[in-house]
């Protein structure tokens, strides 16, 4: 193994900074907002996403200050979760903590981090900002694994 493939050797908690932020596909959907039922504690997602993600590149425009702009953004790395079950079954940081490879399309795999958007993955084709949505409960999203 070489430093190319490191999410096969290194635990998520043995990544650097640098590592661990290429980790992410750029896919956007740890960014929609998900609803949680308070009687079952089922969450679902939505096709509404915060209003900082760019739409085009799924990426924040303000990376660096979500956290204090956006209240309920969640820090994965800060937050050192133990399980990471709650994250889309496509994303690299479930996948490494699960012990499996990233898929085919990531662009760790391909060089290309256009073959995210080219897989389908991401939420390029069908998000909408919260500024431009309603009741989030009229956005519910199925995966489709």
């Amino acid at each position: 193994m070489d430093s190319l493939t490191f999410w096969k050797t290194k635990k998520l908690t043995e990544m650097n900074r640098e590592e661990w932020e290429s980790l992410c596909d750029s896919c956007g959907k740890c960014c929609l907002n998900k609803l949680e039922d308070e009687d079952t504690s089922e969450v679902v997602f939505t096709s509404v996403v915060c209003d900082l993600i760019d739409p085009e590149t799924c990426r924040c425009t303000r990376y660096q200050q979500r956290t204090q702009l956006v209240p309920d953004c969640i820090d994965i790395k800060q937050e050192a979760f133990v399980q990471y079950d709650w994250l889309p079954s496509t994303c690299a940081y479930r996948l490494v903590a699960e012990g499996k490879d990233l898929p085919s399309w990531h662009p760790l795999v391909t060089g290309d981090p256009e073959s995210v958007h080219e897989a389908g993955v991401s939420i390029r084709s069908y998000a909408i900002k919260e500024s431009e949505a309603s009741d989030l409960v009229d956005h519910i999203i199925e995966w489709m694994n």
